[in-house]
């Protein structure tokens, strides 16, 4: 199978930079796939599981993304991820913390759409949790 280039960018640093065979991203309309040559898309991200899959056929590499965008052309994939965290990282506090930010975005929506983006996202949130721990 082809493979193409992949990164994966968080504020704090460039967690992936290589070639893969296969990504699942967790985009806002529903999980995709992308293979070598796929057409060109950009989506944003809900929080959820990236899956990275290298051609050595074993187990895929797991990432945590909290949101962000996917730029899919051709000249690979890039996820800026407002935040990523490798799930062996993951832990139940470091999962609250961003559920209770969630929390506060809920809060703090100021209008009816954004209100109902933060609880979208949060109880995408509460879903991993229940399903992690």
């Amino acid at each position: 199978m082809d493979t193409f280039p992949f990164e994966l960018v968080s504020p704090e640093k460039l967690l992936i930079s290589e070639d893969v065979e296969h990504v699942v991203v967790p985009g806002m309309e529903g999980e995709f796939d992308v293979l070598a040559h796929h057409a060109p898309l950009m989506s944003t991200l809900k929080p959820g599981v990236v899956k990275v899959y290298k051609t050595d056929g074993g187990e895929p590499r797991r990432l945590f993304v909290r949101g962000g965008f996917a730029d899919v052309n051709p000249r690979g994939l890039t996820i800026l991820a407002d935040e990523a965290i490798p799930m062996e990282e993951l832990d139940a506090a470091k999962l609250d913390l961003a559920i209770r930010d969630a929390e506060e975005d809920v809060a703090d929506a100021v209008d009816d759409a954004r209100k109902v983006r933060a609880q979208a996202q949060l109880d995408q949130l509460r879903e991993l949790r229940g399903s992690l721990f």
